[in-house]
């Protein structure tokens, strides 16, 4: 399909509400893990770190690999179709992960589900900076990672009351598939969504790319990609590195808190997911909303680094109620002490999102995004719900410390996303004077 010659305002927002829906469900599906994490360990026999290795590191292995090369088809190809296919993928294999009667299998689903994942964000960034002017960008990619929020929120929500309904409901006997656990059957109901985004998406019109003529052929070649990433390497190491810092604090605290809750305060496991997404929905969406909508008054104001301003103020105060959270006496003091850790975890991707696309050419903000994308990745899903496993399992030698895990983790990351982000401040004005 070609590039319509121009977009209207009710295309762009119909494109920023389906890509949002996406989102939404891209960080449910990744996400719903986080509330099954007793009835999985039980039904396989494992540990937290192995449990930590199907939530982390399987799903993340090729999210973070194939990011990189769909990110260059969508540089080049049509990113509407390039999205729905990878929604589709996704899906399915979510899907499947509720068909798996061994480790092994839920492994390679979640798996599945990286690579389907993979397809989204770094077409989707590009397509929004195509169908926004840049003073409204920040505002577009604010609303569009709400998808963080809602989707992570809900998948506690969400997650927690589908498995409570089907373990109410004893097991399932499904065509095909046999008996299905209360499990099992989570993942079934939180993938089967998809479906209906993929409809959305195929009516979707493919915007016209901004910053070269039509019928232009820009030089997208990974030689000029790594030009411009090490031409400007401070102001790109500024953004991507403190973020990456920062996803490790985020994803392990994502991935771990409401079991914290269950562990500590012996909450029931539905409550915990319910209490904890309810926060991280209005918590998270405040977040973002405020990360994103303070960039402009900034930058007219005339902080031309305003987006790495706000990522080093994001560092220095988000490091206080992560360590003092899980230190929380009583179950309704950790609950509510949850509020101001969600709402930095989200105040400051949409800002990093904005930085990188106002520094790099628009024939390569699709790879760029990824290679932000692959780094936050690697660092966060890879490391962040393992690295609290390993602190738990390894340092403390007992499953009744990790409120202890989750207080050490940030003392170790902010301090070094912060130095980051200062580092950069400098390169990234510099940067933005040039011409792009």
């Amino acid at each position: 399909m070609a590039s319509s010659p121009s977009s209207t305002p009710r295309q762009a927002y119909y494109a920023l509400a389906v890509l949002l829906l996406a989102y939404i469900l891209s960080f449910i599906d990744r996400n719903v893990m986080a509330v099954l994490i007793g009835p999985i360990r039980q039904h396989f026999d494992i540990t937290d770190v192995q449990y930590s290795l199907l939530h982390g590191f399987a799903f993340s292995m090729f999210y973070i690999l194939l990011g990189l090369p769909i990110a260059r088809l969508a540089d080049r190809h049509n990113r509407k179709w390039i999205i729905t296919i990878g929604v589709f993928l996704w899906s399915v294999m979510t899907c499947l992960c509720g068909a798996a009667r061994s480790v092994t299998a839920l492994f390679l689903a979640r798996i599945g589900v990286g690579v389907g994942e993979a397809a989204l964000s770094p077409p989707a960034f590009s397509v929004l900076a195509d169908l926004f002017p840049g003073e409204k960008l920040a505002r577009a990619l604010a609303i569009y990672t709400l998808g963080v929020t809602l989707g992570g929120g809900l998948a506690y929500i969400i997650g927690s009351a589908v498995y409570e309904f089907f373990a109410a409901a004893g097991d399932l006997h499904l065509p095909l598939v046999g008996a299905t656990s209360a499990w099992q059957m989570t993942f079934f109901a939180v993938g089967a969504p998809g479906f209906l985004v993929v409809l959305l998406l195929a009516v979707m019109k493919e915007p016209a790319r901004r910053g070269h003529p039509v019928g232009e052929a820009p030089d997208t070649s990974l030689r000029q990609v790594w030009l411009q990433l090490t031409t400007h390497r401070r102001a790109y190491a500024g953004i991507m590195g403190s973020m990456s810092m920062l996803a490790i604090l985020g994803l392990g605290t994502m991935a771990w808190y409401p079991e914290f809750l269950i562990r500590t305060f012996g909450m029931d496991r539905a409550a915990a997911g319910g209490q904890f997404g309810l926060i991280f929905i209005v918590a998270g969406s405040l977040g973002a909303l405020a990360g994103g909508w303070s960039v402009e008054p900034l930058a007219l104001r005339g902080y031309r680094d305003a987006p790495l301003r706000i990522i080093l103020a994001v560092a220095l105060l988000w490091v206080i109620p992560a360590a003092l959270a899980p230190l929380a006496p009583v179950e309704w003091l950790a609950i509510l002490a949850a509020g101001p850790i969600i709402f930095f975890l989200n105040s400051y991707y949409a800002v990093g999102v904005t930085g990188l696309q106002l520094i790099t050419p628009n024939h390569m903000r699709a790879q760029v995004s990824a290679l932000l994308l692959f780094l936050t990745n690697l660092f966060g899903l890879a490391l962040g719900p393992s690295a609290v496993a390993l602190l738990t399992d390894f340092l403390f030698g007992d499953d009744l410390a990790l409120r202890y895990s989750l207080v050490l983790l940030p003392l170790l990351v902010c301090p070094l996303a912060a130095l980051l982000a200062w580092q950069g401040l400098k390169p990234y004005r510099l940067a933005r004077e040039q011409d792009l």
